[in-house]
């Protein structure tokens, strides 16, 4: 890495300013409509907006990650050390905002970092937006990290940041002659780049961004059906035959009574203007375009109304393109996390050493509505045919499965097992 390379690769990053800048406004209810030329001042000019992008990504993102990710390993130590961790970074949060931000900008970044607190190293995690942050790769089929750089600009408006390769991090700012200038360095522990990225798909495109065209024509069409509502509110009064003063108009106005008279009378015209009405064809499309945003991004509409009239299997099937989706997310979710708790276990400073980051399992739980009645009876049936932890990992509201079952264990002073407590059967006669 030289000064001129870096300099030319943070230059790229900018090129994707725009497209980083367009999505993150969508999902902020800045749509393109709202920046659209004004019409002429006696036009009504409705600029409304529906935020499906929102809408989708934070729908996806509850059914995803909505139940927190659990983190777990057989070794006592490093489960205790992982759920420190976990609560020392607030990390439900932090998975949150990060699978946010890859729905919205089909990427994000991860950095982590030895936070010292009073002469203690803790392992800090934190999320980074892409405008802020890449990473570069090698140009090998596998395609290896060498560098993670940030950036930003400081209150001076000169660029500032640091990068990291596999051993040291390298501090940089902008000189004022525009140059960047390289400057202190600091080693690191560990063994690979401190900042790596998690990817909402293979392409990296966002959750919305399939349907962006869709939601600015239905923001248009709901626009244009509101200025029309308006125009006939405020319809223009013809009459033909007869010519009336202010003080006849004004009277017309304020006590909407048309009273006339004269010699030609049936010639005499008293009526609105109207313009040509396109009610059923602005309605055909707007429910044709709500329909294909939900279709093309694969997020369920659960606000329906006949989304909740069904359940069990065929919710299921219902949500199936959701579940998908948010398979598709997992995969790439885990390997980010794969990332950070193998660079944890190289610092040699935890209790996770090695490769014990392989022993870690992790459990992703879509946030289904719950039906603890059939969670129930279905951890029943797995019981002799699962483990006792198995059984019980499928009870949504068992959070632990593995402590529940110590917690069972104790309360019935068995160290082995325990019993489900079976239903009586009752027969009325």
């Amino acid at each position: 890495m030289t000064e001129e390379l870096l300099l030319e690769l943070i230059d790229k990053h900018k090129a994707y300013h725009e497209r980083y800048e367009r999505l993150k406004k969508m999902y902020k209810h800045e749509h393109e409509i709202l920046d659209l030329p004004k019409k002429e001042a006696y036009k009504p000019d409705n600029r409304l907006v529906v935020n499906y992008a929102k809408y989708i990504v934070d729908t996806l993102n509850g059914f995803f990650i909505g139940v927190p990710i659990k983190i777990k390993h057989d070794k006592k130590e490093i489960n205790d050390y992982l759920e420190f961790i976990d609560k020392f970074n607030d990390q439900d949060d932090n998975n949150a905002e990060l699978s946010k931000l890859c729905s919205i900008y089909g990427h994000a970044y991860e950095m982590i970092y030895v936070d010292e607190i009073n002469d203690k190293a803790h392992m800090g995690i934190t999320y980074i937006e892409p405008m802020e942050a890449f990473v570069v790769y090698d140009n090998s089929i596998v395609g290896r990290p060498m560098y993670g750089v940030r950036y930003y600009n400081s209150v001076e408006g000169k660029l500032e940041g640091s990068y990291s390769d596999k051993n040291t991090i390298y501090y940089f700012n902008e000189n004022d002659r525009g140059e960047i200038v390289i400057g202190e360095t600091k080693p690191h522990l560990f063994g690979d780049v401190p900042i790596y990225e998690y990817v909402e798909n293979e392409e990296k495109l966002g959750a919305f961004e399939g349907v962006e065209t869709l939601i600015n024509a239905n923001n248009k069409a709901l626009s244009e059906k509101a200025n029309d509502v308006e125009y006939f509110a405020d319809a223009y009064l013809l009459i033909l035959g007869a010519i009336l003063n202010e003080e006849a108009l004004n009277k017309f106005r304020d006590n909407r009574i048309i009273n006339m008279e004269g010699r030609d009378i049936e010639k005499l015209v008293v009526e609105f203007l109207e313009k040509p009405s396109a009610d059923e064809t602005q309605e055909n499309l707007i429910d044709r375009l709500e329909k294909l945003i939900f279709q093309i991004s694969m997020v369920m509409n659960i606000n329906d109304e006949n989304f909740g009239t069904q359940s069990g299997i065929a919710l299921k099937y219902k949500l199936q393109s959701m579940e998908n989706l948010a398979k598709t997310k997992e995969r790439k979710f885990q390997s980010g996390l794969n990332k950070r708790y193998r660079m944890i276990a190289n610092t040699g400073l935890t209790p996770l050493k090695g490769d014990e980051w392989v022993g870690i399992s992790t459990q992703f739980t879509r946030n289904y509505p719950a039906n603890l009645k059939e969670e129930s009876e279905i951890a029943k049936n797995l019981k002799g045919v699962t483990s006792d932890e198995t059984a019980l990992s499928v009870l949504s509201m068992v959070e632990d499965a593995k402590r529940e079952v110590e917690k069972i264990n104790e309360q019935y002073n068995s160290d082995d097992s325990f019993d489900f407590k079976e239903e009586a059967d009752v027969d009325e006669e």
